[in-house]
This record gives C-alpha cells, sequence and structure tokens, in this order.
C-alpha cells in the first residue's frame, strides 16, 4: 500500500526522484499516466493490469467510457527507476499537470499521485472534511 506525502523537484530534463518507500513497492517497471484532479498517476504493473482489465470492460458504444478510456490510456507510458532512484516525466505528462519545479508526490492505496505543489495546495481543501465524511456513508465508508 502506498501512502505518506513527499516534497521533491523535478528537474529542467524532466527527472523526477521517486521516494525510497515508493521504489520498494513499485518494482522493476511501472506506468506513469494522466490522474484525475489535474495530477499524475503511477501504478505498479499488477495494478495497472487490474486497471486495464476494467477499462477493457467498457462498453465501444458508450462515448464516455470511450472518452474515460483515452484519458488514461492514450497518456499512459511504462517507467523504469534510473540508478539515482529517478523517473523521466514526458512533457506532455507534465504540461498536463503543471509540473515545473516544485512537486509533491502522494500515496494513494495502489497508486501513487505525483502533485505540482500549487495544484497540491488547491486541492488539498479539508474544511468540509465532516461533510465530505458523511456522505462516504452512502457508499459504505463508516469510521
Amino acid at each position: 500500500m502506498f501512502m505518506g506525502e513527499y516534497n521533491h523537484t523535478i528537474d529542467a530534463k524532466g527527472r523526477l526522484i521517486i521516494p525510497s518507500r515508493f521504489r520498494e513497492l513499485l518494482g522493476e517497471e511501472f506506468v506513469l499516466t494522466r490522474g484525475l484532479d489535474g495530477c499524475l498517476s503511477i501504478y505498479p504493473m499488477d495494478e495497472w493490469a487490474a486497471f486495464e482489465e476494467k477499462l477493457r470492460a467498457l462498453p465501444l458504444t458508450n462515448k464516455d467510457a470511450r472518452t474515460f478510456s483515452r484519458f488514461f490510456v492514450a497518456g499512459a507510458t511504462t517507467c523504469q527507476l534510473d540508478k539515482q532512484g529517478r523517473i523521466l516525466v514526458p512533457q506532455t505528462l507534465r504540461q498536463f499537470a503543471g509540473l515545473e519545479k516544485d512537486v509533491v508526490l502522494t500515496g494513494n492505496l495502489n497508486r501513487i499521485e505525483v502533485w505540482s505543489k500549487e495544484k497540491w495546495s488547491e486541492n488539498c481543501n479539508y474544511d468540509d472534511m465532516d461533510s465530505i465524511a458523511e456522505s462516504m456513508q452512502n457508499i459504505g465508508i463508516v469510521i
């Protein structure tokens, strides 16, 4: 399980250090793709394979299903760590997520999310957590 929050920087060439705790869980090869809310997502190969099977099961006749699948698959790339524990983030994905210098990597159970520091701050508004927690009861999450 991926968890925690780590602040790093992305260099001018688009290289990003993956925290050592995350590296252990990722394995030798993994998938980097667009994520929801303007971040990038990193999936270990087994998690990507499970997600891919769900995408394959979507009906091609449904326009939203096709768009949803394209969003994740068209931007996806396989990655391997270099000797310094870095990955190269393609320019298209850096632009999508607004990655310029300061980056936040967060563990989110089965994947890692990669955020620009600015977008992370904007999206992490926990002022209404009581209301959000209450709405989670509707889908079976009770704490």
